[in-house]
């Protein structure tokens, strides 16, 4: 967990705030990577707690949270009692980062027409939009990502089987992973280090 914070901070520092707040020092690029790596992972806790909640709603324990390198984990003891249980949970995920990225993008809007420093509301909108792409990207129809789990929700109510509905979604998930290792292996080769590092790795976990 240490080096995935450190890889986040320096990514930030390194490649995304220097891009959209130039002239400031090196030292407070690293400050502001430190808070938006900070918020991430926040993020990414309060989107598998919310998994977490709606799962006990339903009468599944939970083992509890588990952070990788682009997202989380939460750990169920055992698979959804139903395809209802299964959808409801994948759902909540993503629903709740989109939330939590209006509130954080309506902050940083009020921050600059408040005056804030540049330093803070960047960070501010940087954890508004990070937590649109997890929910866009967690939705994804890629097993184990919420939106896999929702086909796999499907397939198993129409079909009743919930081995086989697992079977096709995990395909899915795995070419899918593949593929953003392919796409990774293409950007580092081009010359975009962090972005090619970043998809290698998440295709990696998918597969």
């Amino acid at each position: 967990w240490i080096i995935i914070a450190v890889l986040v901070t320096w990514s930030l520092a390194k490649g995304v705030f220097p891009h959209y707040r130039e002239g400031l020092s090196t030292g407070t690029y690293w400050l502001m990577g430190m808070a938006g790596a900070a918020g991430l992972f926040a993020s990414i806790i309060f989107h598998e707690l919310c998994h977490s909640l709606v799962a006990r709603r339903f009468g599944m324990q939970m083992k509890g949270i588990t952070l990788f390198v682009f997202g989380g984990v939460a750990e169920m003891h055992d698979e959804p009692p139903s395809p209802k249980a299964e959808f409801f949970m994948a759902v909540a995920g993503p629903a709740a980062s989109i939330l939590a990225g209006a509130v954080f993008l309506a902050l940083g809007a009020l921050a600059t027409r408040g005056g804030v420093s540049g330093e803070y509301t960047a960070v501010i909108q940087y954890v508004g939009v990070i937590n649109l792409v997890l929910a866009g990207f967690n939705l994804l129809p890629a097993y184990p990502l919420d939106g896999g789990r929702v086909l796999r929700s499907i397939l198993w109510a129409r079909q009743g089987n919930l081995r086989r509905a697992t079977r096709i979604s995990t395909r899915i998930g795995s070419s899918f992973g593949l593929l953003l290792v392919f796409a990774g292996v293409y950007f580092f080769v081009r010359g975009a280090l962090i972005g090619g590092v970043w998809w290698f790795f998440i295709g990696l976990f998918l597969r």
